[in-house]
């Protein structure tokens, strides 16, 4: 059976080891083209293209799968199935087309909720219970495809998108190997999403992570989560960023000031300073500040003297 895999991130990698360990004949990996990195800006491969370097395979990184070019140099490797897992390019009916076993993307939601390109922080954003990760056919839609299967997780309050994302991509590997060869044998039956239960995610942008205050102390906590490692939740004090990076909401009788910075006596939960909120307090367990190593928030409040009793901005 010839295989192409696409993927990029560290969530693809280890459905691509799994397929490599249990010898399937994967012809060719595709993943989206180096990117620039660190203060020097050196051209890094993506954690995919590392592992495929490593078991020898040939790598194509294509800008874009839409031209002809590209499309006929898919075909050369006569592929039978495509596994695609965060690729990070929309296939084209051609590219589609090409498989006799289909295109089976590695989704990480609970399909048909959160279609789209960040359903592990949306799931997060929400105040979901369980999570998924859906083996899906691929179709013109957008994650609109019939589900081969589904393994369901449930989302723990210290998760954050890179926690949860890793748990998916563990059980995405398991999943993808038990159900690959009943599809391969014609053993299974698709089952159609319903459309009606669909939702969408957009792709997050860095500006979301800016925190307004004004909301309840519950949901700037599920940005938090959400928006870890990126783009990260964000304020400013004396002039700089100021990274939230773990926090956990606080629903106090009496709110201080919408921003106010108040000290916290609660070593047991590792929460040094709180800051009010539109609802509640959100206590703060660990911040970076601009230019900084990451800190716990009782050490960092032992280097800001001035920082209780100020008042954050809110935009």
């Amino acid at each position: 059976m010839r295989v192409v895999f696409m993927g990029t991130p560290e969530f693809a990698v280890p459905s691509l080891e799994q397929l490599l360990i249990n010898h399937y004949r994967v012809v060719a990996v595709y993943t989206q083209p180096d990117k620039p990195a660190g203060r020097g800006r050196t051209l890094v491969p993506s954690p995919v293209k590392r592992i495929a370097q490593n078991w020898g395979l040939p790598v194509v990184q294509p800008v874009s799968l839409k031209t002809e070019d590209a499309v006929r140099q898919l075909a050369e490797f006569q592929p039978e199935v495509i596994i695609v897992a965060a690729f990070g390019q929309i296939l084209p009916l051609p590219v589609l087309d090409i498989p006799c076993h289909s295109c089976i993307n590695i989704h990480a939601s609970r399909l048909p909720r959160f279609r789209g390109a960040a359903p592990v922080a949306a799931a997060i954003l929400a105040g979901d219970e369980f999570t998924a990760i859906s083996l899906m056919l691929m179709e013109k839609g957008l994650d609109t495809g019939p589900v081969l299967a589904q393994a369901q997780i449930p989302i723990s309050p210290l998760d954050t998108t890179g926690s949860l994302t890793a748990k998916l991509s563990r059980i995405a590997a398991p999943l993808l190997l038990e159900i690959l060869p009943h599809w391969l044998r014609g053993e299974l039956t698709p089952r159609p999403q319903n459309d009606a239960e669909a939702t969408f995610c957009a792709p997050i942008a860095k500006e979301e992570g800016k925190i307004d205050w004004r909301q309840p102390a519950l949901e700037l906590w599920r940005r938090v989560r959400a928006f870890q490692p990126w783009p990260g939740c964000y304020t400013r004090w004396q002039g700089k960023q100021l990274k939230i990076i773990e926090a956990v909401p606080l629903p106090e009788e009496t709110s201080p000031e919408v921003g106010q910075v108040v000290a916290l006596n609660l070593a047991n939960r590792e929460v040094a300073f709180g800051i009010g909120t539109g609802q509640g307090v959100l206590g703060v367990r660990r911040v970076q500040l601009e230019g900084k190593q990451a800190l716990p928030a009782a050490e960092f409040r032992r280097g800001q003297r001035q920082l209780i009793g100020a008042v954050l901005p809110s935009s």
